[in-house]
């Protein structure tokens, strides 16, 4: 966490005293990431969890692997940011499930909460987005790849 926007660590801190907590005393810890591989996207997805429309995101199973980092669970936090690394808000990991492509559902899609919610829309561009990031994996996006869907809810603005 040591090329963190300085944002990062202080909404943590804040969020941590919200809570009657601390950074020298807390057995919790975080990860600060941003949706999407483009500006725009990472930016009008955050955007969404804001608004509490946006209440999920899936990602490539492959894609923990590859870039050896640890599949969320639940109670897990997370420092969510803007496309430039400001700190957005905290969300919490409440449900983690590790399904096939083809198996999300449009609840799914309504919970994950862009577009018109549908899942046509979902399913649109989730293959855009999984297509680039199998290229990037060495890895072909089919219905059958393994996702990591996670549900979260906010827990500091």
């Amino acid at each position: 966490m040591n090329n963190e926007h300085p944002s990062v660590l202080i909404m943590w801190e804040n969020y941590l005293k919200s809570i009657g907590d601390d950074t020298s005393t807390t057995k919790k810890n975080y990860s600060a990431w941003h949706f999407e591989l483009t500006q725009s996207g990472a930016n009008a997805l955050v955007t969404l969890v804001l608004k509490g429309t946006k209440r999920a995101t899936a990602s490539s199973l492959w894609s923990y692997k590859y870039d050896r980092q640890s599949i969320p669970k639940e109670g897990d936090h997370s420092v969510i940011t803007d496309w430039n690394g400001n700190a957005k808000c905290i969300v919490k990991t409440i449900k983690v499930q590790i399904i096939l492509y083809k198996e999300i559902t449009e609840e799914m899609a309504q919970i994950e909460g862009e577009g018109d919610l549908s899942l046509e829309y979902w399913k649109r561009v989730h293959d855009t987005y999984f297509i680039k990031e199998c290229m990037r994996l060495n890895k072909h996006f089919t219905d059958e790849m393994p996702v990591v869907f996670e549900e979260f809810e906010v827990v500091y603005k």
